[in-house]
Protein backbone atom coordinates (compact mmCIF):
# COMPACT_ATOMS: atom_id res chain seq x y z
CA UNK A 1 0.00 0.00 0.00
CA UNK A 2 2.74 2.47 1.00
CA UNK A 3 4.69 1.56 -2.12
CA UNK A 4 1.66 2.26 -4.31
CA UNK A 5 1.13 5.70 -2.72
CA UNK A 6 4.83 6.48 -3.14
CA UNK A 7 4.73 5.55 -6.82
CA UNK A 8 1.66 7.74 -7.37
CA UNK A 9 3.43 10.73 -5.83
CA UNK A 10 6.51 10.17 -8.00
CA UNK A 11 4.34 9.94 -11.09
CA UNK A 12 2.46 13.12 -10.18
CA UNK A 13 5.68 15.06 -9.59
CA UNK A 14 7.07 13.94 -12.95
CA UNK A 15 3.88 14.95 -14.75
CA UNK A 16 3.96 18.36 -13.10
CA UNK A 17 7.61 18.86 -14.05
CA UNK A 18 6.88 17.94 -17.66
CA UNK A 19 4.05 20.46 -17.78
CA UNK A 20 6.16 23.16 -16.12
CA UNK A 21 8.88 22.72 -18.75
CA UNK A 22 6.44 24.22 -21.24
CA UNK A 23 6.82 27.56 -19.42
CA UNK A 24 10.30 28.00 -20.89
CA UNK A 25 8.80 29.15 -24.19
CA UNK A 26 6.89 32.02 -22.55
CA UNK A 27 8.01 35.61 -22.10
CA UNK A 28 9.16 36.68 -18.62
CA UNK A 29 5.83 38.39 -17.84
CA UNK A 30 3.80 35.45 -19.13
CA UNK A 31 5.94 33.03 -17.15
CA UNK A 32 5.52 35.01 -13.91
CA UNK A 33 1.76 35.24 -14.44
CA UNK A 34 1.49 31.51 -15.07
CA UNK A 35 3.63 30.62 -12.04
CA UNK A 36 1.54 32.93 -9.82
CA UNK A 37 -1.61 31.13 -10.93
CA UNK A 38 0.01 27.75 -10.27
CA UNK A 39 1.04 28.86 -6.77
CA UNK A 40 -2.50 30.03 -6.02
CA UNK A 41 -3.89 26.71 -7.24
CA UNK A 42 -1.38 24.75 -5.15
CA UNK A 43 -2.17 26.82 -2.06
CA UNK A 44 -5.86 25.95 -2.47
CA UNK A 45 -4.96 22.33 -1.72
CA UNK A 46 -2.29 23.06 0.87
CA UNK A 47 -2.81 22.24 4.57
CA UNK A 48 -1.27 25.68 5.22
CA UNK A 49 -3.60 27.63 2.92
CA UNK A 50 -4.79 29.78 5.83
CA UNK A 51 -1.24 31.04 6.39
CA UNK A 52 -0.49 34.04 4.13
CA UNK A 53 3.15 32.99 3.65
CA UNK A 54 1.98 29.75 2.02
CA UNK A 55 1.37 31.66 -1.21
CA UNK A 56 4.01 34.22 -2.18
CA UNK A 57 3.39 35.72 -5.61
CA UNK A 58 5.26 38.32 -7.68
CA UNK A 59 3.54 41.49 -8.89
CA UNK A 60 4.73 44.51 -10.87
CA UNK A 61 6.10 47.11 -8.47
CA UNK A 62 4.01 49.94 -9.95
CA UNK A 63 0.91 48.11 -8.74
CA UNK A 64 2.08 48.21 -5.10
CA UNK A 65 1.32 51.37 -3.10
CA UNK A 66 2.30 52.50 0.40
CA UNK A 67 -0.37 52.99 3.09
CA UNK A 68 -1.06 56.42 4.57
CA UNK A 69 -0.44 55.65 8.25
CA UNK A 70 2.82 53.72 8.71
CA UNK A 71 4.62 55.18 11.80
CA UNK A 72 7.83 53.21 11.23
CA UNK A 73 10.97 55.06 10.18
CA UNK A 74 14.32 53.75 8.99
CA UNK A 75 17.43 55.92 8.97
CA UNK A 76 19.48 56.21 5.73
CA UNK A 77 22.28 53.88 6.98
CA UNK A 78 19.67 51.23 7.79
CA UNK A 79 18.09 51.65 4.35
CA UNK A 80 21.51 51.11 2.80
CA UNK A 81 21.94 47.99 4.90
CA UNK A 82 18.51 46.75 3.84
CA UNK A 83 19.46 47.27 0.18
CA UNK A 84 22.73 45.41 0.75
CA UNK A 85 20.86 42.61 2.51
CA UNK A 86 18.43 42.20 -0.39
CA UNK A 87 21.25 42.35 -2.93
CA UNK A 88 23.29 39.78 -1.00
CA UNK A 89 20.62 37.44 0.37
CA UNK A 90 17.71 38.13 -1.95
CA UNK A 91 14.18 38.87 -0.79
CA UNK A 92 13.84 36.60 2.24
CA UNK A 93 10.60 38.21 3.42
CA UNK A 94 7.62 39.08 1.21
CA UNK A 95 5.68 42.33 1.48
CA UNK A 96 2.39 41.91 3.37
CA UNK A 97 -0.48 43.48 1.43
CA UNK A 98 -4.19 43.65 0.75
CA UNK A 99 -6.12 44.41 -2.43
CA UNK A 100 -7.30 48.01 -2.42
CA UNK A 101 -9.80 49.19 -5.03
CA UNK A 102 -7.17 50.57 -7.39
CA UNK A 103 -3.94 48.91 -6.31
CA UNK A 104 -2.19 46.57 -3.87
CA UNK A 105 -1.56 48.39 -0.58
CA UNK A 106 1.31 47.62 1.77
CA UNK A 107 0.51 46.51 5.32
CA UNK A 108 4.05 45.49 6.24
CA UNK A 109 7.23 45.86 4.22
CA UNK A 110 7.11 49.55 3.31
CA UNK A 111 10.89 49.76 3.09
CA UNK A 112 11.29 46.46 1.23
CA UNK A 113 8.78 47.95 -1.20
CA UNK A 114 10.91 51.11 -1.54
CA UNK A 115 14.11 49.19 -2.14
CA UNK A 116 12.46 47.13 -4.86
CA UNK A 117 11.41 50.33 -6.63
CA UNK A 118 14.32 52.68 -5.92
CA UNK A 119 17.37 50.40 -6.08
CA UNK A 120 18.33 50.06 -9.73
CA UNK A 121 20.27 46.85 -9.07
CA UNK A 122 17.46 45.20 -7.11
CA UNK A 123 14.79 46.37 -9.55
CA UNK A 124 16.74 44.93 -12.48
CA UNK A 125 17.36 41.61 -10.78
CA UNK A 126 13.69 41.04 -9.91
CA UNK A 127 12.51 42.29 -13.31
CA UNK A 128 10.53 45.18 -11.81
CA UNK A 129 8.44 42.86 -9.64
CA UNK A 130 7.91 42.57 -5.87
CA UNK A 131 7.16 39.47 -3.75
CA UNK A 132 3.89 39.79 -1.84
CA UNK A 133 1.52 37.85 0.36
CA UNK A 134 -2.10 38.80 0.98
CA UNK A 135 -3.48 39.39 4.47
CA UNK A 136 -6.39 37.23 5.59
CA UNK A 137 -9.74 38.35 4.18
CA UNK A 138 -11.25 38.89 7.62
CA UNK A 139 -8.41 41.32 8.49
CA UNK A 140 -8.86 43.76 5.60
CA UNK A 141 -10.78 46.46 7.51
CA UNK A 142 -8.82 49.66 8.11
CA UNK A 143 -8.66 49.15 11.88
CA UNK A 144 -7.34 45.61 11.47
CA UNK A 145 -4.84 46.71 8.83
CA UNK A 146 -3.49 49.46 11.07
CA UNK A 147 -3.22 47.03 13.99
CA UNK A 148 -1.44 44.50 11.77
CA UNK A 149 1.08 47.11 10.62
CA UNK A 150 1.85 48.10 14.21
CA UNK A 151 2.24 44.46 15.30
CA UNK A 152 4.65 43.80 12.45
CA UNK A 153 6.64 46.95 13.21
CA UNK A 154 6.94 46.98 16.99
CA UNK A 155 9.69 44.36 17.12
CA UNK A 156 11.91 46.34 14.76
CA UNK A 157 12.63 49.84 13.56
CA UNK A 158 11.51 53.03 15.23
CA UNK A 159 8.06 54.52 15.51
CA UNK A 160 7.44 58.22 15.25
CA UNK A 161 5.65 59.04 18.49
CA UNK A 162 3.30 61.59 16.95
CA UNK A 163 2.34 59.15 14.21
CA UNK A 164 1.64 56.45 16.79
CA UNK A 165 -0.45 58.93 18.76
CA UNK A 166 -2.49 59.75 15.65
CA UNK A 167 -3.13 56.05 15.06
CA UNK A 168 -4.32 55.46 18.62
CA UNK A 169 -6.66 58.46 18.34
CA UNK A 170 -8.02 57.19 15.03
CA UNK A 171 -8.73 53.76 16.52
CA UNK A 172 -10.47 55.35 19.51
CA UNK A 173 -12.62 57.44 17.18
CA UNK A 174 -13.49 54.21 15.37
CA UNK A 175 -14.88 52.88 18.66
CA UNK A 176 -11.97 50.71 19.72
CA UNK A 177 -11.66 50.61 23.50
CA UNK A 178 -8.37 51.24 25.30
CA UNK A 179 -8.33 47.56 26.23
CA UNK A 180 -8.68 46.42 22.63
CA UNK A 181 -6.10 48.93 21.40
CA UNK A 182 -3.65 47.67 24.03
CA UNK A 183 -4.29 44.05 23.12
CA UNK A 184 -4.09 44.49 19.35
CA UNK A 185 -1.06 46.81 19.36
CA UNK A 186 0.84 45.15 22.21
CA UNK A 187 0.66 48.12 24.58
CA UNK A 188 -0.01 48.40 28.28
CA UNK A 189 -2.80 50.78 29.48
CA UNK A 190 -0.37 53.54 30.46
CA UNK A 191 1.25 53.51 27.04
CA UNK A 192 -2.15 53.90 25.36
CA UNK A 193 -2.94 56.74 27.75
CA UNK A 194 0.36 58.53 27.08
CA UNK A 195 -0.19 58.36 23.33
CA UNK A 196 -3.66 59.82 23.82
CA UNK A 197 -2.20 62.67 25.86
CA UNK A 198 0.26 63.58 23.11
CA UNK A 199 -2.60 64.41 20.76
CA UNK A 200 -3.95 67.11 23.06
CA UNK A 201 -7.49 65.95 22.33
CA UNK A 202 -9.25 65.94 25.69
CA UNK A 203 -12.38 64.25 24.34
CA UNK A 204 -10.56 60.93 23.99
CA UNK A 205 -10.36 60.69 27.79
CA UNK A 206 -14.11 61.00 28.25
CA UNK A 207 -14.64 57.29 28.84
CA UNK A 208 -11.21 56.49 30.31
CA UNK A 209 -10.72 55.40 33.90
CA UNK A 210 -7.90 56.92 35.92
CA UNK A 211 -5.06 54.48 36.48
CA UNK A 212 -3.41 53.83 39.83
CA UNK A 213 -0.53 56.02 38.65
CA UNK A 214 -2.95 58.91 38.17
CA UNK A 215 -4.48 58.32 41.62
CA UNK A 216 -1.05 58.37 43.19
CA UNK A 217 -0.14 61.58 41.37
CA UNK A 218 -3.34 63.34 42.42
CA UNK A 219 -3.23 62.37 46.08
CA UNK A 220 0.46 62.64 46.89
CA UNK A 221 1.51 64.94 49.75
CA UNK A 222 2.51 67.87 47.54
CA UNK A 223 -0.82 67.96 45.76
CA UNK A 224 -2.79 67.61 49.00
CA UNK A 225 -1.10 70.75 50.31
CA UNK A 226 -2.56 72.67 47.39
CA UNK A 227 -6.14 71.70 48.25
CA UNK A 228 -8.42 73.41 50.73
CA UNK A 229 -9.36 71.32 53.72
CA UNK A 230 -13.01 71.24 52.68
CA UNK A 231 -12.03 69.84 49.26
CA UNK A 232 -10.61 66.64 50.70
CA UNK A 233 -13.24 65.91 53.35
Amino acid sequence: MKRTIFNKKIKLVREIRNKLSELQSLSINEKIDAINKIKIALSHYSPFRNEPVDCVIWVKNENVAANDYNPNTVAPPEMELLEHSILSDGYTQPIVTWNNKNDIEVIDGFHRNRIGKESIAVKKRVHGYLPIVKIKKDKEGRNDRIASTIRHNRARGKHQINAMSDIVIELKKRNWSDTRIGKELGMDPDEVLRLCQISGLTEVFADSDFTEAWDAAIFDDDNLNLLDEEDII
